[in-house]
């Protein structure tokens, strides 16, 4: 392959994910940290999205650039000022094929899920690609790089500030517990990227337990991070025979959960589809059982008043007083979801003050103005 061809994936530690799943798919593809001749593959979320322009847009280099992810997906007119080509949602199929019709000049137009320029400057929409059996694809080259294993991949919730259903669909897709078994070999720590690890084998709103309890008993006891970070659980997920089987047969002592917000209003508002009692409820299980909940939080979501905020702050202290943890996130609008031209509320002075003498004293992490 010569260096016109040669396909390269721009490596940032945070798209290991995207260049572990697709790495595998493009033979003799290599990894590197800054543009180079060949086609130049890069995945990225919004929080990227400026530095990556800019690098793209100065470039000297003799390449054809390809961009996939969260943001590519979600604003392909905007990255195509930037982008030769786009990969919409998921890559796995599209990918391979785009780079084969590069290589072999063949008919771009016939490459599902992408979107380009022709010959006119118009952008074209090609026609959407079906949603991949994840089985078909292995979630990590075992020659290549160790990574976290998918098992999960869709969301059947439609929180406003979530781009997850948007990009990869509401029907819930599952791998089996034999191809996951397979690749957990490879890895000294098993731990898996889920939007729900809870919800593995069910349809995202229904947790089954018998699906749970396969799946940890078929893998090797004593290296399994189940309900903890890259994942996290809804709290009206989290049950007393789960928290059993993830005593039983994980080695984490902490379960991640989303939260979001201390005040109901602000839950509905946001389509969680869960109360703060769920929360509170899902914290004392955890408790009971041993771990320790870790908490997500979200400050400064649109239409939130100072009212929400001390609602959120008053659960937050009540949780870092059982012993939980808390990780804070100031609101970002993000593209492709409900709330990407929303504004972010301001953060109140006492929730500004309580959170950073909290922080100090290690009761909570993360971003929260």
């Amino acid at each position: 392959m010569n260096k016109t061809t040669q396909v390269n994936f721009r490596f940032f530690r945070k798209n290991m994910q995207s260049i572990a799943v697709l790495m595998p798919l493009v033979p003799g593809s290599d990894t590197k940290e800054k543009p180079c001749d060949g086609i130049m593959i890069y995945s990225f979320a919004t929080q990227q999205a400026p530095s990556i322009f800019r690098e793209v847009s100065q470039a000297a280099t003799s390449s054809v650039f390809i961009a996939g992810g969260p943001h590519p997906s979600a604003r392909p007119e905007e990255t195509l000022r930037f982008f030769d080509y786009v990969v919409i949602s998921e890559g796995e199929e599209t990918l391979p094929e785009l780079i084969d019709v590069i290589q072999n000049k063949g008919d771009i137009s016939s490459v599902k899920g992408i979107a380009y320029k022709n010959e006119t400057d118009d952008i074209v929409f090609t026609e959407k690609r079906s949603q991949v059996d994840l089985d078909k694809y292995p979630p990590f080259d075992p020659g290549i790089m160790h990574n976290t294993i998918e098992i999960t991949r869709g969301c059947p919730y439609n929180c406003t500030y979530c781009s997850t259903p948007q990009l990869f669909g509401h029907s819930v897709r599952h791998r089996s517990i034999d191809v996951i078994s397979k690749y957990s070999k490879f890895l000294k720590d098993i731990r898996f990227t889920s939007p729900n690890a809870f919800a593995y084998g069910s349809d995202g709103i229904h947790p089954r337990i018998e699906k749970i309890e396969s799946l940890l008993r078929e893998l090797q006891p004593g290296r399994i991070f189940f309900g903890t970070f890259p994942s996290e659980v809804r709290p009206e997920f989290i049950d007393d025979r789960i928290l059993e089987l993830v005593s039983k047969y994980c080695e984490n002592t902490t379960i991640s959960m989303g939260g979001q917000s201390g005040s109901q209003r602000m839950l509905e508002s946001i389509n969680r589809k869960h109360t703060v009692e769920d929360i509170i409820t899902g914290a004392e299980k955890c408790l009971e059982h041993g771990f320790t909940p870790v908490v997500d939080f979200i400050f400064g979501l649109p239409g939130e008043t100072e009212s929400d905020q001390l609602e959120t702050l008053k659960l937050i202290k009540w949780l870092t007083g059982k012993g939980g943890n808390v990780h804070s996130h100031y609101f970002m609008p993000l593209p492709g979801t409900q709330f990407e031209n929303s504004t972010p509320a301001p953060l109140s002075r006492e929730v500004k003050k309580v959170m950073g003498e909290m922080a100090l004293k290690g009761k909570t992490t993360g971003v929260w103005s």
